[in-house]
């Protein structure tokens, strides 16, 4: 008993015990470095996150939500569930000027839309990150206008990397970071900020029920979803002709091929016609590889047929019957 009560005692010069030095001091430091943190965020980034009230095409009120100016001349990355296929909205700005802003492109695959404010004025604008260099557990800010109630702003960590979500256009949104940053409606088009200030992300969903389970587009995608508007209006994306679902690859197949994946992109239909049916490939055909890089199902070969294989001649190496197979398309712009 007394050996208890000395570790937690120290003792004094006349042979006395006072209780130990509290920490507080030192906690106190550690709490006050994080919320400096996040104030110097918040002041670095708060100026460049917006209200946006939609307007439909009759001229009536829509939705709103939040969105984070990314360039001075008025550029505003939001989601595309906020823009509802609308063409025009008011940006309403931390210092309360509302602005009108027309929308440049819409992409529901991805739920990003880009809006351009139509008044001649510079703007604060926020950096886009590197989301592939994020870690779990990093600081994670979000900044936004939940439920009506302006520049609010909540923290958290990013709590998992590389999920997969489902977008309205049923398509899934890949490398989806989870945060449990609070998220309420109103947040979503707001941006999801790492302690150096730089966004890391779009927030755009939450599950309805869960605690601390919130979602946030990538930076990275954001900025591809962002080239591809500016420059095409819209995001461009390639198309074979087939229909494909995720199969696992036979065990003894993989180590016979050398192959490290254990999933692939089996081909359900063929569309008549198409590249892929020109190519020769077969329903059943499980697809490996595209353009040089591992598919290791649907979603996969879906994600790779980006812009960058529009109009050009790329292989695409499948196993027909458990025998490696290469054939090469030309992926066509979908519509």
């Amino acid at each position: 008993m007394m050996t208890n009560m000395l570790s937690v005692l120290d003792t004094d010069p006349q042979g006395g015990h006072q209780p130990a030095a509290p920490s507080s001091l030192s906690e106190t430091a550690l709490f006050d470095a994080y919320s400096q943190a996040v104030v110097d965020v918040v002041d670095r980034v708060g100026p460049s996150v917006v209200r946006i009230d939609v307007k439909r095409g009759d001229g009536s009120a829509g939705g709103s939500g939040s969105g984070v100016i990314v360039s001075p001349d008025g550029l505003i990355l939001t989601n595309s569930h906020v823009v509802q296929g609308s063409r025009r909205a008011d940006v309403t700005t931390l210092d309360g000027r509302v602005l009108t802003a027309r929308v440049l492109g819409d992409d529901p695959d991805t739920d990003l839309a880009l809006l351009r404010v139509e008044a001649d004025i510079t703007l604060p604008a926020a950096r886009l990150g590197d989301s592939k260099v994020l870690r779990r557990g990093q600081m994670a800010i979000a900044i936004g206008n939940p439920l009506g109630f302006d520049a609010t702003v909540t923290a958290g960590v990013v709590s998992a990397l590389g999920r997969s979500l489902r977008a309205k256009s049923g398509r899934l949104i890949e490398d989806v970071i989870q945060t449990d940053a609070a998220l309420n409606p109103g947040n979503s088009g707001g941006p999801l900020v790492s302690s150096a200030g730089e966004v890391i992300g779009i927030n755009t969903a939450i599950i309805a029920g869960a605690q601390g389970i919130c979602f946030a587009v990538a930076a990275n995608t954001a900025s591809f979803v962002l080239g591809e508007i500016v420059r095409h209006g819209r995001v461009r994306r390639g198309h074979i002709g087939i229909a494909a679902g995720t199969s696992a690859l036979p065990r003894r197949t993989a180590l016979r091929l050398g192959l490290d994946q254990t999933h692939g992109a089996v081909i359900t239909a063929v569309e008549l016609k198409s590249s892929a049916d020109h190519a020769g490939l077969l329903t059943g055909d499980m697809v490996v590889a595209l353009d040089g890089r591992t598919v290791t199902g649907a979603d996969d070969l879906v994600r790779m047929l980006d812009a960058g294989t529009i109009d050009r001649t790329v292989p695409l190496d499948v196993l027909r019957r458990a025998e490696p197979r290469r054939f090469w398309v030309s992926p066509r712009e979908r519509a």
